[in-house]
Formats: structure tokens, sequence, C-alpha cells
């Protein structure tokens, strides 16, 4: 997935407030925070329910709190925030359906010893153990 394709998944120029031409671009938009739109986006796109958020990146009264204060995300939060949002859009693209990488993310998978691969999201090495998998899903070798 390119730096601007995750940045059209986090709501593009809209949501970040800036274009995000480069991996550069993308690590200073992280490091001085996302835009709570960013966050907005993301549900409004369907990809991922609120709930789901919630417990990956930040938690909803945390995030209702920084919303009224006209706060940006944690840089920590940011970055967690694009790498779910990264694999998910990563899900979609290998599987070829938001409906069917849904299904996907949600179910438990063999490959993941019978855990959820969006249940391994909320860590680095998670996310990573599940791009793995796409990657076989996209290669034709099964998962």
């Amino acid at each position: 997935m390119t730096t601007q394709a995750l940045a059209k998944h986090l709501g593009g120029r809209r949501a970040l407030g800036r274009d995000i031409r480069s991996d550069l671009d993308l690590d200073d938009a992280i490091r001085s925070g996302l835009p709570v739109k960013a966050v907005e986006s993301v549900v409004k796109a369907g990809s991922l329910r609120a709930r789901e958020l919630h417990a990956l990146v930040i938690p909803r009264r945390t995030l209702a709190h920084r919303k009224r204060l006209g706060r940006r995300l944690s840089s920590e939060q940011s970055d967690r925030l694009a790498r779910v949002v990264r694999v998910v859009a990563s899900a979609e693209e290998s599987i070829g359906d938001r409906g069917k990488a849904g299904r996907w993310l949600r179910k438990p998978n063999r490959a993941l010893e019978g855990r959820r691969p969006l249940d391994l999201l909320a860590s680095d090495v998670g996310a990573r153990l599940v791009e793995r998998v796409l990657g076989r899903i996209e290669h034709g070798l099964g998962a």
C-alpha cells in the first residue's frame, strides 16, 4: 500500500489538514498527532466499527475529551491509527472486497493459531503477523 493510499484511507487532506505525499510527510503527521477527524473519517468510511477503533486506537472517552478540547491525537494514538488502517486497507486490497475483508478480519484464523486478525492489530508484532498472512493470500498460498 502506498503512503498516499493510506492517507486517503485516513480521510485525505480534508481530515488530515495536509497533503501526505511521502513516508516522511506521514511520519511528520503522526509525530505531530493526527486530527480527531481522521478517526471520524475511518469510522464513517465503514472499514471499522467505532467500538473496534476505541479498543485498538483510542478509548471513546479520551477521544471525546480530545475533540472537546480541540486537541489532536497523541503520536502514539496516531501511530496505532495508521497501523490499524494500513492493515485493514491491505486486507481489503488483498481480498478484493471490503465486506469479505471485514469478515476475514473478525473471524478466527488457523494461520494465526485461532486468533482473530483484528485483535492482533493492537501491537506492531501482531500487525506484522496479519500482514504476513495477507501476503500469502495475495500470492495465492492460502491462509
